[in-house]
């Protein structure tokens, strides 16, 4: 049967050979249009062009031969599983070469003798002779050459060229998707329309759209590959960018918002009574969120500031002046914990102005918060349930906000904008103390705004780090247990588990380590464990206790990763240092160095690779959260690094997030086209592009 017209919408079932139970495999791999065929680009690309005469090959060489099979037979092993191995002979006119494959049996059929083929792949010596191990193969018509590829003649897919390589499941082959999508491009390609303005194409340099989808897949060279990389990473920078930006204006333009009026005399209070003067970035800061406050548009704001940068400051001076215009703040955290730390802060610094604060987590419910003396409320994910009551919300705050997902933020913000009886919305500050580059942060957060607190209070002292190796550790816990006793400081030892682990032996467990530390290693100081799985009257009174000076050591798990405020505690021990990445390596040791006091953290790691080695390098030497943030972007890649904000985002095939120039180039090129068309009016496809790329992706709430 003929295969019909294609369209870029045709279902990939009706192809010449796919059929229903192809069409379910390549689903696998969300292929299920021609479109989404076309869209499935190669991770990499094999260098078979070189064609090398056979007499001319060297060992360790990727090439491709072309000659007649001259033999070929099946060979089996003595193993019980009687594997089978392939051998055949292939000659040209200048020698002959021996081509070997594994339990592929049916190509004694599929390559009789006579055969021509090209055959590619790394030469390997045997003795003194070469041989072609598993090498890909396509069998050549006559008449035809290899060295030449057009779309729409007889080609290779598979040898004598730069070859696509791409993710595969169960069933589907690499050759396989080669050839279907080397059908299918002559066909469909006049359907491919341009989406990118003319004067973005001249501006970046791109090749055209219709170009750049057949050079993904087959390249003549290089410089044609990278021209057709560069087009299409622009394509997934420059559409997100313009979803971002887009949605970033619709919010502007979309929630009405309470003013919040700015008493300039009220401020000044609340600066004078500080007990340390405020640094130029929380000044800035603060400027910038009050006069976002003050207008009707809801406020969408990221601060962001390293460790010890002084944002609850900020964020309560925000706090004062909703409350002086008559409404309430909710702040919502991740821990009980940091709940409790935030409230006591908070409640100490706002106090003298008469300003109210309430608890409410899930095991602190009865605390009434619709009082209208209430003029805060901090709390945990207890906020958004039912039994969360507010009265006039006119500000949220979200502290360290990747770790709630898109429709928590969202539930906060409804349930607040219900509990106005005008349905105004809040305004929203998210904060977060992982350093982020600032290119990053226009791809991740890109629909906010942002703040940056990049300096550190004066008087705090650089963190002294060391990697400690095992053959050390004993002399570094009698140094410690020496400062601890002559100088009445305190200390944090980190473990990554609560338990023993089956599958990590050798990594330390909190429960276990506190024992072997109070009866074997300080015998005469005063232990204190803290953990995830313990009951919140439990953290209390242990922090409590650390607070009072009543614990000398306090073991726990990274759940003090953030809101322990300790500034008695000045060093700190992270066990298994190399099982964390940088960002969180830097707030745990942001737990220490909070007074004018000089601080140490000692990093254990008794096994390290060459990865970890680097990172773990880098944190003796670096106490700029920033570029740690670099250079564990670097070593780990952004979807380790930030992964969990990504959430919601279609994946990036080609652009990388580490492509610091490409993010700019998108960015700027999204608002020049924004700035003369704000609602792409005159690009309806690439307005309708955007909207179908990112319709399950609610980057902020609406």
């Amino acid at each position: 049967m003929a295969e019909p017209r294609l369209s870029l919408e045709t279902p990939i079932q009706y192809l010449k050979g796919v059929g229903p139970k192809m069409a379910k495999r390549l689903a696998k791999l969300n292929i299920k249009t021609v479109a989404d065929l076309i869209g499935h680009f190669p991770f990499r690309h094999q260098d078979f062009s070189l064609i090398s005469p056979i007499n001319q090959v060297q060992e360790g060489e990727t090439v491709t031969l072309i000659g007649q099979i001259k033999a070929i037979s099946n060979h089996y092993t003595r193993s019980s599983t009687r594997k089978t191995i392939q051998r055949a002979i292939l000659e040209d006119e200048t020698g002959i070469i021996e081509l070997i494959w594994f339990n592929q049996p049916y190509l004694t059929k599929t390559l009789p003798i006579k055969t021509t083929i090209a055959a590619s792949g790394k030469i390997r010596r045997r003795g003194r002779r070469f041989q072609l191990v598993a090498p890909d193969f396509e069998i050549i018509d006559q008449g035809k050459t290899i060295s030449r590829y057009q779309i729409g003649e007889r080609v290779t897919t598979d040898t004598g060229r730069l070859t696509p390589v791409y993710s595969t499941v169960f069933g589907i082959t690499n050759k396989y998707l080669r050839r279907l999508i080397a059908r299918v491009l002559p066909q469909i390609k006049d359907q491919i329309k341009e989406f990118l303005p003319q004067k973005i194409l001249i501006q970046e340099k791109l090749i055209p759209q219709k170009e750049a989808l057949a050079k993904i897949h087959f390249p003549e060279n290089d410089a044609a590959l990278e021209k057709a990389k560069k087009r299409l990473a622009f394509n997934e920078m420059f559409l997100l960018q313009l979803h971002l930006l887009m949605t970033k204006r619709r919010w502007q333009k979309r929630q009405p918002a309470p003013i919040i009026k700015l008493d300039s005399k009220r401020l000044q209070q609340f600066i004078e009574q500080l007990p340390f003067s405020l640094t130029q970035a929380q000044t800035r800061a603060i400027k910038e969120i009050l006069a976002d406050l003050e207008k009707p548009q809801a406020m969408n704001r990221l601060l962001q500031g390293d460790v010890g940068s002084g944002k609850t400051i900020v964020a309560a001076a925000a706090i004062l002046m909703t409350a002086n215009s008559g409404y309430q703040s909710a702040l919502m955290v991740p821990t009980e914990i940091l709940a409790q730390q935030h409230y006591n802060n908070l409640s100490q610094l706002l106090k003298p102005f008469g300003i109210k604060a309430a608890l409410l987590t899930r095991n602190n419910k009865l605390q009434m918060v619709n009082d209208q003396m209430t003029k805060l409320i901090v709390g945990t994910h207890a906020l958004i349930h039912k039994y969360a009551q507010f009265d006039r919300v006119g500000l949220v705050i979200i502290d360290e906000q990747h770790r709630f997902g898109v429709s928590q933020r969202a539930k906060l913000v409804q349930r607040a904008q219900l509990a106005d009886k005008d349905r105004l919305s809040p305004h929203i500050l998210t904060m977060t103390a992982t350093p982020i580059p600032r290119t990053i942060a226009l791809t991740i957060y890109g629909d906010l705004d942002i703040s940056v607190l990049d300096e550190l209070p004066p008087g705090r002292k650089p963190v002294k780090t060391y990697l400690v190796p095992p053959t050390k550790r004993d002399a570094c816990y009698q140094w410690i247990k020496n400062q601890i006793i002559s100088h009445q400081i305190q200390a944090f030892i980190i473990c990554p588990f609560v338990e023993p682990s089956e599958t990590f032996e050798s990594v330390k467990a909190a429960t276990v380590e506190y024992q072997r530390l109070q009866k074997e290693i300080f015998p005469d100081l005063r232990l204190g464990l803290l953990h995830g799985k313990m009951k919140s009257k439990e953290k209390e009174e242990i922090l409590l206790k650390m607070s009072r000076g009543e614990l000398d050591i306090l073991v726990a798990t990274p759940v003090v990763e953030v809101g322990i405020d300790i500034p008695n505690a000045s060093i700190i021990i992270i066990e298994a240092a190399d099982r964390f990445g940088l960002a969180q390596l830097h707030q745990l040791r942001g737990r220490v160095g909070r007074s004018d006091r000089q601080a140490y953290c000692f990093l254990f790691a008794d096994k390290l690779g060459k990865k970890a080695r680097v990172r773990l390098r880098a944190m003796e030497k670096i106490n700029d959260g920033m570029k740690l943030a670099e250079i564990d972007l670097q070593i780990r890649g952004p979807g380790e690094v930030y992964g969990t904000r990504q959430h919601g985002f279609p994946e990036f095939q080609l652009a990388s997030l580490t492509d610091f120039r490409l993010i700019e180039q998108a960015r700027s090129a999204a608002e020049q086209l924004l700035a003369s068309d704000s609602d792409l009016k005159n690009h309806p496809q690439l307005k309708r592009i955007v909207a179908d790329r990112f319709q399950n992706a609610p980057i902020i709430p609406n």
